[in-house]
């Protein structure tokens, strides 16, 4: 093992923790590791496992928004209620740190559908987005993990 393979693999390591906590960007993370390791590398197969990478989050990056995404138009839920929340994500980070930033978006979520449909309705729909928040980091992380599964065969095979 090289030392491009412990850097890469530090830097992939730090991705995977960045799409659990959505302060780093963990998907890019995950690539620009790979394609460190590619460039220090060289060859063929780095150069195909690179390619691969780049496919694999590319496609989870499709997969995390539209399937969310449509679930939350299919429960009625609009697009602005999710800025909303993320707005006030980004404002509870620097109120109350790496808390904050789940507590202000729940808020904001809370807030924007309290003015939308009503205190009876506003909290199951806050649920319902919270699920699709959790699902679109689910499917980032496992694209993510399949990305470093390539890597890994990519290491041991070079």
């Amino acid at each position: 093992m090289t030392a491009a393979d412990l850097i890469a693999g530090l830097v992939i390591a730090v991705g995977l923790v960045g799409i659990l906590v959505p302060v780093l960007p963990g998907s890019v993370l995950v690539v620009a590791g790979v394609l460190g390791w590619a460039v220090a590398e060289g060859g063929t197969t780095a150069w195909v496992v690179l390619a691969v990478v780049v496919l694999l989050v590319g496609l989870g990056t499709v997969v995390k928004y539209a399937v969310p995404g449509r679930r939350l138009q299919v429960a009625g839920i609009p697009a602005t209620t999710q800025w909303i929340g993320v707005l006030l994500g980004v404002v509870g980070f620097f109120v109350v740190p790496v808390v904050g930033l789940f507590l202000g978006f729940v808020l904001g979520v809370y807030l924007a559908e309290l003015a939308r449909v009503g205190s009876a309705r506003a909290w199951p729909s806050t649920v319902h987005s919270l699920k699709a928040v959790g699902l679109s980091i689910v499917i980032e992380l496992a694209a993510a993990v399949a990305a470093t599964c390539v890597w890994v065969a990519g290491v041991v095979v070079t």
